[in-house]
């Protein structure tokens, strides 16, 4: 069964979940014909393998810390940071402490 998503005009709180981050999954909030947007939940050491999109990307971290290899380059992402994408660069995300993270991807017809 799949969740239903955000439809148009409806808000989404996507403030902290502090305490409760260790319960929360990842989940896509909506899904249009040209943009997807999701909240990606990772807990300490888990991570995202190397992979690429077709259309460019954000990943803005709202709590906890990231790191976010670019074509093999580690970057630091931590609460308030927001990391752009160009499609097809090469990226993992791995979670150096519990962490969720907004990630916007631009889709390809």
């Amino acid at each position: 069964m799949s969740l239903p998503h955000a439809q148009s005009g409806e808000p989404i709180q996507v403030t902290p979940f502090g305490s409760d981050l260790s319960q929360q999954r990842t989940l896509a909030l909506f899904k249009s014909t040209q943009l997807e947007v999701m909240r990606l939940v990772l807990p300490a050491g888990k991570s995202m393998p190397a992979h690429k999109l077709s259309g460019e990307v954000t990943i803005q971290c709202i709590e906890g810390r990231l790191n976010v290899e670019v074509d093999g380059q580690p970057t630091l992402l931590q609460a308030g940071h927001l990391m752009f994408l160009r499609g097809q660069v090469p990226h993992s995300v791995t979670a150096l402490e519990d962490a969720s993270a907004l990630v916007t991807i631009v889709l390809q017809p």
